[in-house]
């Protein structure tokens, strides 16, 4: 059995931050929109191409979270 995926953020500015799993795989992006925080999902096609509400976490597009936490994203975001 794999360990549960682990994902961090990387802040952009004050209203974005990326969300990277544990070995840097670009997977969304939490962005603050009219005062709340939603997950976007990303993915990416053979080319490279962004992909907006796909990727690994494709089921948890626009999830809203209170706060950007990477422990709480954790908590949320990772499939068991």
């Amino acid at each position: 059995m794999s360990a549960p995926m682990q994902l961090m953020l990387e802040p952009v500015s004050d209203a974005v931050f990326r969300v990277l799993t544990g070995e840097g795989a670009h997977v969304g992006n939490l962005k603050l929109s009219q005062g709340v925080w939603k997950f976007k999902a990303i993915g990416y096609d053979q080319r490279g191409a962004v992909l907006p509400g796909w990727g690994p976490l494709t089921d948890f597009h626009n999830t809203v979270l209170a706060f950007p936490d990477a422990a709480l994203v954790n908590a949320m975001l990772v499939p068991i």
